[in-house]
């Protein structure tokens, strides 16, 4: 681990816009550094090399279309994320540990250690610069790139204080700016790479499962296991407003997934029930309903797709859900447009960049990743290679390949085109 140095206080991001919310010198609190069960472990016979040819176990033949694996973890791989423009990619398992590694190779860049529970989510900053990493352990570790010849040299940055458990970690999608939620109902965002809490957000009763900065930068969205709802501005702990299961239009059983169009205008929240709500985020109210999934089965993914490759975005949003089933639906009529399906669960979609923002990417507990064609919901490809569910997933070089963590203790890459 690198020793730390003197840092550098970032630059104030939003600088030169019109609506810069936060400044850099609105700091909520100093952070003091201080110095769930885990999986059963797979057999080792039962985790084979993935190297782009088909492996046989027993009397099971499992096709292989990666191009590339990571199989260092050993144990169930929980998380995985790409670098921004680096052909790198980061994951976290049931191991405690965390790992930065190359695409191209599957080659280890580096191990990153000091999680003494399962690294459950890691995530670059917007610019590549950062890496941090949450654990079941309640640690958010931050690591930076060293220089700037390579991306190959890393250092240990700090350990952010503050949550009991990260349930996910999002980055500011112009700055260095880290947003944590947390199992004990709090939303934490802290500025780096001083390590200050920049603000501390109260007005959950559960778990806070998901959430998101708007892709504007200047909002924040994030729901718990209870069924609440928050819309935060940044420079105050408490909501803009929230919407609660009290409300029976709202009672989806707990949220687990959210997604939000790219106009930062409307929300999307999945629940443990299966039902979906549409949310106006200007209007702060209900503006939809959408019953296609089965009921009882917990949504688990919610992306929007740019049917139109400009970036302006469309009133197309995917649903995936543990059912299996991937709806695509149209908001402008609040009606269903197609919908497919994995052999299990789905866990992960993602939506391709432009100029294939058209497609889209699932991932299942039914050990493959497949990609769609949002237009039509024709299947696309399949992509094959793991033993056990995949469990995360991500896309990488612009879209170029695909990623996936695996519950056999793999990592796998993907040539999408």
């Amino acid at each position: 681990m690198a020793s730390e140095r003197p840092m550098e206080d970032a630059e104030e991001f939003g600088e030169g816009e019109e609506e810069a919310y936060i400044d850099q010198n609105e700091v909520y609190a100093e952070v003091e550094v201080d110095g769930d069960h885990p999986m059963d472990e797979e057999d080792d016979g039962e985790q084979m090399e993935a190297s782009g040819a088909d492996g046989i176990e027993g009397d099971v033949v499992y096709e292989d279309t990666s191009i590339q694996h990571f199989p260092t973890h050993q144990k169930s791989v929980f998380c995985v994320t790409t670098h921004p423009t680096a052909p790198l990619a980061a994951s976290g398992g049931e191991d405690d540990l965390g790992y930065i590694w190359d695409i191209t190779t599957g080659e280890q860049i580096v191990r990153l250690t000091g999680h003494t529970d399962s690294v459950t989510c890691v995530a670059f900053s917007s610019d590549g610069e950062l890496l941090s990493t949450g654990g079941m352990d309640g640690k958010v570790r931050v690591w930076r790139r060293v220089g700037k010849e390579d991306w190959k040299t890393w250092e240990f940055l700090t350990e952010l204080q503050g949550p009991d458990e990260a349930m996910w970690l999002r980055w500011h999608p112009k700055g260095h700016v880290l947003l944590a939620g947390a199992n004990d109902t709090t939303v934490w965002m802290w500025q780096l790479p001083s390590g200050n809490t920049m603000q501390v957000f109260v007005g959950h009763t559960g778990p806070v499962q998901c959430g998101e900065f708007t892709p504007d930068g200047k909002r924040i969205v994030t729901a718990d296991a209870d069924g609440t709802l928050c819309y935060w501005d940044p420079r105050s702990s408490s909501p803009v407003f929230k919407l609660t299961s009290s409300d029976a239009r709202f009672d989806l059983g707990g949220i687990t997934s959210v997604g939000i169009n790219f106009t930062s205008t409307i929300a999307v929240v999945g629940g443990i029930d299966g039902g979906v709500r549409v949310v106006s985020l200007s209007k702060g109210d209900i503006v939809g309903a959408l019953a296609a999934h089965s009921e009882g089965e917990s949504i688990e993914a919610v992306v929007f797709v740019d049917l139109t490759g400009t970036g302006a975005g469309t009133d197309i949003v995917v649903t995936g859900a543990t059912d299996g089933k991937i709806c695509i639906w149209d908001l402008a009529t609040m009606r269903l447009r197609a919908s497919v399906n994995h052999e299990d669960a789905v866990v992960c979609l993602l939506a391709h960049p432009p100029p294939q923002s058209h497609l889209i990417v699932s991932a299942s507990a039914d050990k493959t990743l497949r990609t769609w064609d949002a237009r039509t919901g024709t299947l696309v490809r399949s992509h094959k290679g793991h033993h056990g569910p995949v469990l995360a997933c991500a896309l990488g070089l612009d879209g170029k390949v695909l990623v996936s963590a695996g519950d056999d203790g793999v990592c796998l890459v993907f040539a999408t085109e």
